[in-house]
């Protein structure tokens, strides 16, 4: 029985590319895996026949022979080698390896260069310092690249050579049954190569640790939590591979007369019964050193809140500020001489329904509620 095409077996053309064979290879073979078709054996043939197209065609020096030849280029000992469960493995990692990227060792290819640990400082400010923004430095322990190796981890004169187990892949296959197992080369674990002669600096890491000073802006306008990133300026990387980041967790201090939802500002302010009733003016000092003087109504209760437009924190990265909220608390007097005692006496007797209404509206209501 004559074999099919090749090139009609993948479905596409004799022109098209290694990326378009691969692709409709990959399509084919996950529609027609015997994992998916138990039993099956025409599902098994045609994969065995899927895999044999493909590794012949994504080979250029095997299909130029097809082209040239066809078939006949590989029977009667062609030359060529046959396409038996090793090829079939290594096609399928291919899959894989396209349809998980990372996950199925790709990482391993490159030649041990690892990026480094992200790095996490955190500080604490006050929220004067939230408000105006600060430029602080910070000394960070941190690892950085080897002067002595320039992170290669080799001796000064040396350098890494390639692994004789993976092949600088950084993984190895190991063949079981029907199907090839990718797993961490147990030589160079995974760097793709070996240190003979390690760096004494670095102990053959390509890093070493040592305390930095680095600069930092915090803009105006943080709030308790805020993270900010600084690239780069993490732990440098194995073997002169990318650095981290360093991420910088901002909390801001308990404020003795602010708080703070947001961008408004709120805080609490006492006066006396006698302003409270007759109304005046009152003065509180903002966060940017300004005072800030508002009117109280006359009659004012406790809980009332007077707002001071633009008065609160920055907006973060903007030009707008929040709201100033001051809540009026009315103190009640204290430790009275006799003679305020009196003048108070004098003042409830001349007081009426209208002086206090909240008062006599809530007794009524009991009384009508509860009787007598």
């Amino acid at each position: 029985m004559s074999k099919r095409d090749y090139y009609e077996i993948l479905g596409v053309s004799k022109t098209a590319t290694e990326v378009e064979m691969k692709i409709a290879f990959r399509k084919a073979a996950m529609q027609c895996h015997p994992d998916r078709h138990p039993g099956d054996q025409e599902a098994e043939a045609r994969f065995k026949e899927l895999n044999e197209a493909y590794q012949c065609l994504c080979d250029p020096q095997k299909r130029a022979a097809y082209d040239r030849f066809g078939h006949a280029a590989f029977e009667q000992g062609g030359g060529m080698g046959g396409f038996g469960a090793e090829g079939f493995g290594a096609s399928m990692a291919d899959i894989f390896e396209d349809l998980f990227g990372d996950v199925m060792g790709r990482r391993g290819r490159s030649g041990g260069r690892e990026r480094g640990s992200d790095l996490r400082y955190n500080m604490e400010i006050t929220l004067d310092e939230a408000y105006q923004g600060k430029a602080a430095s910070l000394k960070i322990p941190t690892s950085v690249t080897c002067d002595a190796c320039t992170g290669t981890g080799a001796k000064k004169g040396s350098k890494p050579k390639t692994c004789m187990t993976c092949a600088g892949h950084g993984r190895v296959r190991a063949q079981q049954g029907f199907f090839s197992i990718e797993r961490t080369c147990p030589s160079c674990h995974g760097r793709g190569e070996t240190i003979d002669n390690p760096c004494p600096g670095c102990a053959g890491t390509g890093r070493k640790t040592v305390e930095r000073s680095l600069s930092v802006n915090v803009p105006p306008g943080v709030e308790d939590g805020t993270r900010i990133r600084l690239a780069g300026e993490g732990e440098a990387g194995l073997r002169g591979g990318p650095p981290g980041d360093l991420y910088i967790f901002l909390s801001v201090k308990p404020h003795p007369f602010f708080q703070r939802d947001g961008a408004d500002l709120y805080c609490r302010v006492p006066i006396s019964m006698v302003r409270a009733a007759l109304g005046g003016e009152i003065a509180v000092h903002a966060l940017d050193g300004s005072e800030v003087k508002l009117k109280v109504p006359e009659g004012t209760q406790s809980g009332r809140q007077i707002k001071a437009k633009g008065k609160g924190m920055p907006v973060l990265r903007g030009r707008d500020h929040g709201d100033l909220h001051v809540q009026i608390n009315v103190e009640t007097p204290q430790k009275l001489t006799k003679r305020q005692k009196e003048l108070l006496q004098e003042f409830e007797k001349e007081s009426s329904q209208e002086t206090h209404p909240e008062e006599h509206g809530f007794f009524a209501r009991m009384k009508d509620l509860f009787g007598g």
